[in-house]
């Protein structure tokens, strides 16, 4: 089977094109080209270069071509769905979208969701933006009958990329010490699913023509709060997590420099836990076995084997340094005013 994967060495795709290579496929990469130093591409891995926004470039890097499936992890907007819809459509027995999980409505009704969960968030571009380009896959389906599989991931990793908001310099701040800011009380539930885990889930899916038309997340079973997830990367790396618990909604206001701000309001702040019966359904293999405390382990040592790859990030570090000074001169602050202090009493 013909396997043309569009992206392929980010922290997801990386694992999707390891497994489809595991299983015998025919598997081809389109990207810019750029060298994937943490995430190298297997052998046997046709490469083709273009930069998927160049139009023309992508479809003379496709002309005469045809694949039994195409996996597009860097379509974003509805205007990438449709070029996909119009340069794909005749050339490919299956086109599986790489949504997000992000999608589903915000703030949660009910928990697990469910692949029939509405679609809704109003506080996240970036998942609005995913909405948008499902709606013009599922009219290409309904109309035009394009082969189209949604796969919504959530939050996931893999041994060089840590699951934390600020990446590598989140773990840094821990282990040595710093404090780390966690949203809210820091109590709602979370879902972390390693890459390798969710590979087996999407690599099952090709090529099942039971599953054109259809919509899946792929995810763990394993729930978490964010104070355990960070009280498993303190045992990780042998320091007690300082936690500095703020609400979300401040973040945007006193960090609007900061990336994962607008994605923490968004999305990371709300109980995430996801009904994977459909998945199964359609791939029994797939059945997650990395669990947090097992993840944090391998990024611990991944950490350990390349220091060079994993300092923090001076900018995110200073962001993070801003906001544990202003809750310390603000805690100092009511402190002063306490009843008998700053009252008169």
């Amino acid at each position: 089977m013909k396997v043309l994967y569009i992206g392929g060495t980010g922290t997801i795709s990386s694992a999707c094109v390891a497994e489809s290579v595991r299983r015998g496929l025919d598997v081809h990469v389109l990207n810019r080209g750029h060298t994937a130093r943490r995430r190298p591409l297997p052998e046997g891995v046709t490469t083709l270069t273009a930069d998927v926004r160049d139009r023309d470039a992508l479809r003379r890097a496709l002309a005469g071509s045809a694949y039994d499936c195409v996996v597009d992890f860097l379509g974003y907007t509805a205007e990438d769905a449709a070029a996909a819809v119009d340069l794909l459509d005749g050339h490919t027995a299956q086109y599986v979208y790489i949504s997000s999980a992000s999608v589903y409505h915000k703030p949660v009704r009910r928990a697990p969701f469910t692949e029939s969960t509405a679609r809704r968030n109003p506080y996240l571009a970036y998942a609005r933006d995913k909405i948008a380009a499902e709606d013009v896959l599922r009219r290409a389906y309904e109309e035009r009958d394009f082969p189209v599989t949604i796969v919504r991931p959530s939050h996931t990793y893999d041994d060089a990329h840590p699951p934390l908001p600020g990446d590598w310099t989140a773990w840094d701040r821990v282990a040595r010490g710093d404090e780390i800011v966690v949203p809210g009380d820091g109590t709602s539930l979370w879902t972390l699913t390693h890459a390798d885990d969710f590979a087996v889930g999407l690599v099952g899916l090709i090529g099942t023509w039971q599953a054109l038309g259809e919509d899946f997340h792929i995810t763990s079973d394993e729930a978490l709060t964010w104070n355990e997830i960070y009280e498993v990367v303190g045992r990780a790396a042998a320091t007690p997590a300082r936690l500095l618990h703020l609400p979300a909604e401040f973040l945007p206001l006193v960090a609007p420099d900061w990336f994962w701000s607008d994605l923490i309001v968004g999305d990371l702040q709300h109980t995430a836990v996801f009904d994977t019966t459909k998945i199964r359904r359609f791939v029994p293999s797939f059945r997650p076995v990395v669990t947090w405390p097992e993840g944090a382990r391998r990024l611990h040592a991944w950490r350990s084997a390349h220091p060079e790859e994993t300092r923090p990030d001076a900018a995110t570090d200073a962001v993070l340094a801003r906001l544990a000074e202003g809750h310390r001169l603000a805690s100092a602050a009511v402190a002063r005013l306490a009843p008998g202090e700053g009252d008169g009493r």
